[in-house]
């Protein structure tokens, strides 16, 4: 049987940061990462669109922390210790330039999330830590002050273990039988399937945007730019919804109906007057090819048709009828989602290890001694823009303070 001073079960982003950091606050500590597949960080591969983006530039804990809607209260004092300027200058101290972009998430400069893969392998390589592809583990239990583990490839015993084992039903079930409760998981980051005739040939189309959820059961709203895809809408102002309400939408069944506001921060009464003023001044141009408010031509087309409104009215046809109901569609269209898409390759969960039985302090579990719990294995998600990887950098360091200590 391998005995080791630390055991981490999960090669991704929080089980490498962990024992990195570890390793770091105390080379004589014999540490090896458990995977269960053959390639590790497959989840930092494909992040960001594959350029992985690391974290977000919010400089402020209590700002950082509002941006999860599982996790907020738990995550400030964390923040407090470990956050995006240390993050920065740990990927910086190690050779991995960043920047930021104006969205505010943060890339490393060459753009490929292998940059972040092979630092974390060349900094377990430098310190010695052994990387066990292919060891599935079965089984786990404390006895004597020691973790006794069965993989599936020999047992191994070791004083401390940490999951980092992500949205894992295996790993959350084997917590259950420790007396752990876990949060059931339901999708937290997902776009919205809709199909209408005034998105309809418009994917790619991006623009600013307020939605709300139109239901009696669900109060959200959100502000953003929204992106028009093939399936239906995504994009932060989408995906900020599909966090905030993962519980309350799935509850729903993924069918309501969305209010998007095509112009947000003015009323319909302001723009229904900015609307009248357009019909005196462009008297003689036809509506459909004289877009207004800055929105893409196709949009503006679509939003036109919806109003009623025929190919070659000019604007001193309109009626007063026909304004209203332009006013409408621009400021409070209603669209009905139907079931939810996948955003990209990242699926986030919402769900997990129960936040009440973990010590945020040192990320250790308030039920069992020299057992810790990191990254998305706890009941906690974020936004979009590298507020999941944070979680993990922070959960990560703080463990690998307190795992380090003798």
């Amino acid at each position: 049987m391998q005995h080791f001073d630390i055991i981490i079960i999960g090669g991704g982003a929080a089980g490498f940061f962990t024992a990195i950091n570890a390793a770091e606050l105390n080379p004589k500590l014999k540490i090896a990462i458990l995977e269960r597949g053959k390639e590790v960080l497959t989840k930092v591969k494909v992040s960001g669109g594959g350029r992985c983006n690391v974290t977000h530039a919010e400089f402020l804990p209590k700002e950082l922390s509002t941006n999860y809607p599982r996790g907020e209260k738990e995550l400030l004092g964390p923040f407090h210790s470990f956050m995006t300027v240390e993050t920065m200058q740990w990927f910086e101290e190690r050779g991995i330039e960043l920047k930021i972009e104006e969205d505010g998430r943060i890339f490393p400069v060459s753009d490929d999330s292998q940059s972040i893969i092979d630092c974390f392998l060349l900094e377990t390589e430098r310190l010695n830590i052994q990387v066990l592809k292919s060891h599935a583990v079965q089984n786990f239990q404390q006895e004597e002050g020691l973790w006794q583990i069965k993989t599936s490839k020999g047992d191994i015993s070791a004083k401390k273990m940490m999951l980092a084992t992500g949205s894992n039903p295996k790993m959350w079930n084997l917590l259950k039988n420790l007396g752990h409760r876990i949060i059931e998981p339901v999708p937290s980051l997902f776009t919205f399937n809709i199909k209408d005739e005034r998105i309809k040939d418009l994917a790619g189309i991006a623009t600013e945007a307020e939605v709300k959820i139109n239901s009696k059961k669900v109060n959200l709203e959100s502000k953003g730019p929204l992106l028009i895809t093939h399936w239906g809408m995504s994009g932060p102002g989408i995906l900020k919804l599909s966090a905030w309400g993962a519980r309350d939408l799935e509850k729903l069944n993924y069918q309501f109906e969305i209010k998007v506001d095509w112009l947000p921060g003015k009323t319909s009464e302001e723009i229904l007057s900015q609307l009248k003023d357009l019909k005196t001044k462009f008297a003689k141009q036809q509506v459909l090819k004289n877009a207004q408010f800055d929105l893409p031509k196709r949009l503006w087309r679509n939003l036109i048709v919806a109003a009623g409104i025929t190919d070659g009215t000019t604007w001193a046809d309109l009626n007063k009828n026909q304004l209203q109901n332009l006013s409408s569609q621009l400021t409070e269209g209603i669209f009905k989602v139907d079931r939810k898409s996948t955003f990209k390759e990242e699926f986030v969960t919402a769900g997990g290890v129960d936040l009440k039985e973990v010590n945020f302090k040192t990320f250790e579990s308030k039920f069992h001694k020299n057992l810790f719990l990191a990254g998305e294995i706890l009941n906690i998600d974020a936004i979009t823009g590298g507020f999941n990887f944070q979680n993990a950098w922070t959960g990560g360091f703080l463990a690998a303070k307190a795992m380090s200590e003798d």
